[in-house]
């Protein structure tokens, strides 16, 4: 699935990711995978459903989806660049993504974020009406400290 718009490209063709442009964005400049080493970026590109935003042949945005394509799905590693913020990128990409052959019927969609609870809560995320139900083990900062 790919679509053009505005001199920008989305597209959830995994040969097109630069998978050290997204390990670069994802090691240094997000708050959630600091220090992330690359094989386990390019391990995680492998194993989800993937999106690229990009101008040219350069990445400027990503995003994953962790699913079975049956029941559930969980959003993860969403970015776009901070030069291209602000011009409705992710706007775009969530409908792209959400609209994905390969995601429709699904009973669950989750994602965790600290701060893009707007941009989420206009595609029908919401907190969990029952969060005492979900349960999980955070492992904080796996990755410091690990090398390539």
């Amino acid at each position: 699935m790919e679509i053009a718009d505005n001199g920008f490209i989305f597209s959830d063709d995994k040969s097109k990711i630069d998978v050290s442009a997204v390990h670069l964005f994802l090691s240094t400049k997000s708050y959630w995978a600091k220090e992330i080493p690359l094989e386990t970026v390019r391990r995680s590109v492998e194993n989800s459903l993937c999106f690229g935003i990009y101008q040219g042949t350069n990445q400027i945005g990503f995003a994953r989806w962790i699913t079975d394509r049956a029941t559930f799905a969980y959003l993860a590693d969403v970015y776009v660049d901070e030069e291209f913020r602000g011009q409705g990128l992710s706007k775009k990409l969530m409908t792209l993504m959400l609209f994905h052959p390969d995601l429709q019927g699904l009973r669950r969609y989750m994602l965790a974020t600290r701060d893009a609870h707007n941009l989420y809560s206009q595609f029908g995320f919401k907190a969990l009406e029952n969060p005492e139900n979900i349960m999980g083990i955070t492992i904080n900062d796996i990755y410091k400290n690990q090398k390539d």
